[in-house]
This record gives structure tokens, sequence and C-alpha cells, in this order.
């Protein structure tokens, strides 16, 4: 979904008047109350389509301009038994008037469709919050699979929520009677209901959904009428029911956003645009050779719809097969990349030191999940990060770099590239599921603001031998960056040996001697840390004397900390990482004029490790490793204890 930004204020105007003012009108006396931001969360089954209805919600309300940022939130099995705590599916979506950066702490809005969604979202919900439950699913039978005995909404264990209970089934089923579905059929599009009631709930556009349910049934033009049915019923029951007495409006975000197209982006997508649009600035064509993995398939998903842009996938048999159809592709002349999780880096590390002996451009994309070993395959961690930096035997080091919001994976993606082509290394690029997954509005640059990439390969000799004779030396370097040169197989001269032996510094040929292999070790460590990547940045208004240092996907919540707290009046410098092999040349100096030095990761401390190693500084760590994204204000708690401490 894109929409056109002329400017902040006529974005604003346009759609307030446009879309709100359109749908407003039949809400008869009811009041409509302005709120500056409002955080949902669709809960259900697994088979439930909750993943779906919060997509389309966001969808549109991406369309509207608001900012967004969003949490799916998913089992690990690919059908858990039905109504049970183990097959909960969950959507959260926080959308504002103004800046955000997370998907939200706590949610204000909870839709439950069964009692496993309820009992598993309660204790996030605070008192106060509304709660909208499907009552047709609150049978005693579907109560007792998840431990109730007696029913939360009859005993009043909701009494401190404002309960809204709707039959969602069976006004799903009353509503599309006169469509020739079984019951079976026609239940399945109650997600769909409650996605019109929400919509009318919050004044959001109907007609991105309505062509959505299209174009998606368009084979099936009797599912896609019922669909479509069933969310015109949802919104009419919110417009004409006396239990929603109230709707909200949450503006746009009208000076959140510079002028510009804008479009919804999850950080999978970004990251897989991000890749094409490397290729297309390298002038080189994309390859990928990748296994499926949860949460990276998205990626090979994504960049097998666009052929047109010369991008091969090849899907492998096994996640060392991906990589090496990679490495080979990397030695042909095009920008390769391999895509995993945590388990599938392992399985790689033996490519990866090869592709460092072999001193070819490759990208390896690991989108991080809970372990160790199969671990959580739905659920996010930072855990991998010490994995990047030494999981290889022998010296072989690789840059690493990680993005930090969802859109910032397309910049990420071109990044990586350019290193990689510039310095001939693979590149290890760190994202993790919950960035993978989530989404937030994303400007689209324009062709002219996009690095150019462009690579020269070889072409001829590069070396004159003491007799007079030019040859080609593969391994003779660019004295400013020490890659070697590119020469892609079949160019008239420039047959030259490859393999996973040691070279001899300059020839390529197979070498033994002590001396050189120091000299190649020293040469490789060198190459990568003489890689020129910008210095980090510090926000620090008011020269405090606590640092917060972040890296990846901690960048949302540990802004939302360092806002509250400066909101509160305290004093809080903070710094993010993108680039973490090499480090940015000024990180020593910055961390030095700290007295504290605060790092939060998802991990047991894996870039604290680093930092004190390197910079002999006493940082503290703070860490999670519940498989979920950190919340601010339990940041902001962590983080006002070390500015009193």
């Amino acid at each position: 979904m894109t929409s056109q930004v002329s400017s902040p204020a006529e974005q604003a105007d346009e759609a307030v008047l446009g879309e709100l003012g359109e749908q407003r009108k039949p809400a008869g006396t009811k009041d409509v109350r302005r709120l500056d931001r409002v955080i949902i969360r669709f809960a259900g089954d697994s088979g439930d389509g909750m993943q779906l209805t919060g997509d389309r919600f966001t969808s549109e309300t991406a369309s509207f301009g608001n900012d967004l940022s969003t949490l799916p939130n998913f089992p690990a099995e690919i059908r858990a038994p039905a109504g049970t705590l183990p097959g909960v599916s969950s959507f959260q979506l926080h959308f504002a008037d103004h800046d955000i950066l997370t998907p939200g702490d706590a949610p204000d809005v909870l839709v439950a469709m069964n009692p496993a969604a309820l009992k598993a979202n309660i204790t996030d919900i605070p008192r106060g919050a509304e709660i909208i439950v499907n009552t047709d699913e609150f049978t005693r039978r579907a109560l007792q699979k998840v431990g109730y005995t007696t029913s939360p909404l009859d005993d009043g264990t909701l009494d401190a929520y404002h309960v809204h209970p709707v039959p969602l089934t069976t006004l799903t089923v009353e509503a599309l009677k006169d469509y020739g579905l079984t019951r079976k059929e026609a239940e399945r599009s109650k997600n769909m209901f409650a996605l019109g009631l929400l919509s009318w709930m919050y004044h959001r556009p109907t007609e991105g959904t309505e062509k959505f349910l299209k174009t998606k049934f368009a084979r099936k033009p009797d599912i896609a009428a019922a669909n479509i049915a069933a969310f015109r019923a949802g919104w009419n029951f919110g417009e004409t029911t006396e239990d929603f007495a109230v709707s909200y409006e949450v503006a746009p975000a009208a000076t959140a956003f510079p002028p510009g197209l804008y479009r919804n982006i999850s950080g999978n997508l970004a990251l897989s645009y991000g890749l094409i649009a490397a290729s297309h600035q390298a002038d080189l064509p994309l390859y990928l050779g990748s296994y499926p993995i949860t949460p990276a398939s998205d990626i090979l998903h994504e960049l097998s719809r666009h052929k047109n842009f010369g991008v091969r996938t090849f899907q492998a048999e096994d996640e060392i097969a991906g990589i090496g159809a990679a490495l080979g592709a990397a030695f042909g002349g095009s920008l390769a990349v391999t895509t995993t999780s945590g388990p599938g880096v392992a399985l790689k590390s033996e490519t990866i030191g090869l592709a460092v002996s072999l001193e070819l451009p490759l990208l390896v994309i690991d989108i991080q999940r809970g372990g160790p070993s199969t671990g959580l395959p739905t659920k996010t961690e930072q855990a991998d990060l010490l994995q990047a930096m030494y999981g290889r035997n022998g010296e072989a080091p690789v840059p690493v770099l990680a993005p930090r919001t969802p859109a910032d994976c397309f910049d990420s993606a071109i990044e990586a590239a350019r290193i990689a082509l510039t310095y001939r290394t693979p590149v290890l690029l760190l994202s993790d599921g919950y960035l993978a997954n989530g989404s937030e509005p994303w400007r689209i640059p324009e062709p002219g603001e996009l690095p150019d990439l462009t690579v020269q390969f070889a072409q001829g000799p590069n070396h004159t031998l003491d007799d007079g004779t030019e040859v080609f030396w593969p391994y003779k370097r660019d004295p400013h960056t020490l890659a070697r040169p590119w020469a892609v197989p079949g160019t008239p001269g420039l047959e030259h040996r490859i393999g996973g032996i040691e070279k001899q510094d300059g020839t390529g040929n197979i070498s033994y001697d002590p001396a050189n292999h120091d000299l190649m070790v020293r040469t490789r460590q060198a190459k990568i840390d003489g890689i020129d990547v910008p210095d980090v940045e510090v926000d620090d208004p008011h020269e405090a004397r606590t640092l917060v240092l972040g890296w990846g996907s901690t960048y949302g919540p540990i802004t939302a900390a360092v806002r509250r707290l400066r909101a509160a009046g305290e004093s809080i410098a903070q710094a993010h990482l993108r680039h973490i092999n090499p480090f940015p040349k000024n990180l020593g100096t910055v961390l030095q004029r700290y007295d504290k030095v605060v790092i939060p990761e998802m991990n047991l401390g894996q870039l604290a490790t680093l930092i004190r190693a390197k910079y002999l500084v006493d940082a503290h760590s703070y860490n999670q490793v519940n498989g979920m994204p950190f919340k601010a204000e339990q940041l902001a708690a962590a983080l006002k204890e070390a500015i009193d401490g």
C-alpha cells in the first residue's frame, strides 16, 4: 500500500476529510473521541487468520497516514491443536498521530477469538482496557481445554476491563446465509467480521481491504464476495449496536514524515528490495542460494518474484548447498546472497571460511531467532553476534552489521553489498525475527539517492615479472582497500587456482610456508579492520554521565525508553551501532566520555563482552532472552536505576 505525500499538511487534510469524514457521517449520534495513539492486539487460534487480519488493518492504517509499528507473534508448530495455548497466534499494532518507535508495551484493545487467546494474553492487558471476545467460542469444552473451571465472562475475572461480548461466529454465519456456503466455510470469515468492526471503531479506510479480498480470491469469486460481506457486516454491526457507543479518531501523523512516497514495509521485504537495489546499482545479476528456514524464508519467497530484475533464486536441498551455490555465483561474477537463521549459520560456517580465503563478495543474511539448536523458531533473539564474529575455524574475520528498524533493513542491505563488493569479502548481516516480521512506514527513495556500487572486473595482466613478462596475479591487492582483483571465469589470460588451501601472497599458488600464512592471516584481518564505516553518532543534548549503547532491533525500545526518561527530567545519552565489525573508529573515544555505559541486549551480554574486551570499559549488561522484544517501560526503569546507582 503506497501513498503520495505532497506535504505533511496536505496529507493530514486530505486523509481526515477524504476518508474519515465520509465514514463518520453514518455513525449518527454516537460519540467520536480523538486519541493520539492506540495499541490493538488481535489474538486467536493459529487457524483464525489473525496475521491476515492484523496485516490488513496495518495496511489501511499506513494508507491513512498514521505512523505505526507492528509485532506479529505466532506459534512454531505448523498446526497446534485448535483452542490450545500453544496454538495462539497474535498480531499487535501500535499506530499514532506522531512519531512512534515500538509496537507498544500493553494493548489498549484485545480482540480474543477464543478462551485460549484470552488466557494467553490477559496478563499483558492493563486495567481499564477494552476486550472484545467471541462469545460463541466460550463453550465448556473450550474453557476446560485451557484450564478455566468457570467462564471468565461470568465469574468476575474481567471486571477490571471494558468487555464487549460479541457472538462473532453466529453473526458471521447469519450475514453469509445467502451465499451458499457451508457453516464451516462461513465461520472462516469471522476474522473479516472482526476486522470490519475494528475498522469502524477506529475509522480505518475500507476500499483497500475490499480490493485485496477480490484479488486474493480472484479464482473463487464466491469466497471473495463472502469475505467482503462479512467485513461489511462487521462495520455495520459496530455502527448499529448499542454496545459500542463510542468510536475513535487517530489523525494522520502529519509531522512525523517528510514529503515523499510511502508504503508499509516489513524487515524481510525491505531486505529483499535492498538486495535488488544493490544489484541494480552494482550492475550485477543478483543470485540467492538458500534453504527455507523460519524466519528468513520470506526473503526467498519475495526475491523469486523478481526475475524481471535479473534475480535468480535457487532453493537448495540444505543449508550447505545453498551457500555453496551462492559462493559459486560470486566466483562467476554475481552479487551473491545466502539467507538463513542461527542454526543455518552454523552449517554454513565452513563455506563462509572458504569465502574468506577466496576473498570473494558474499552476503550472508542471518535472521536471528531464539536458540540454541532449533530453539524458538518463531521468536526473536540477538544471540548470534559472537557466532557471526568468531564462529569459524582459524582466523577468518568478516564484517558484521545489523539494521535497527524494519525500514532500515533496506539501507543495511545496500551497505552490506557496498562492503562486500568494495573489499572482496563475505559480510554477515544480522537482522532478527522482530525486524523481519514487524513493519513500519518507509519512504521509497529516489534512484538518485542510492549509492553507486559499480564494480570493475579484472580485464588483463596486473603484474610484471623480473624478466618483463606481464602476468595476472589473483592476490595482488588494491593498496587502499587491500581487496584482490575479481576475475570472472573464462576471461582470457586470467586463469588462476581456486580452493581452500592457503594461497601464496600475490600469485595465489598453494603455499604451506609458515611466514606466508602469517602474512595472509594478518593481511585479511587488516583488510577488515580498514573498512571505512561512518562514525557512531551520539544523541546527548544535556552532557549526560550515562550512555545507553545498543545494536540491531533494540533501537526502538531503547529510544522510546530514553524519551520517557528525558521527559521525566533525567539526563541520559544514546548511541546505536550498525557496524559491529569493524567498530566505528570513534567508538572508543565516545565510551571514555561517560561514567557509565549500559548495553541492553536480547542475549546474555554478547556486545558487552566485545566492548569490554576491546575498550576495557566496564560496560553494564541489561539482558532479556524470552523470545520477545524489550518493553520501553521495562527499559526505562532499568536505565533509571543505572543513572541513580
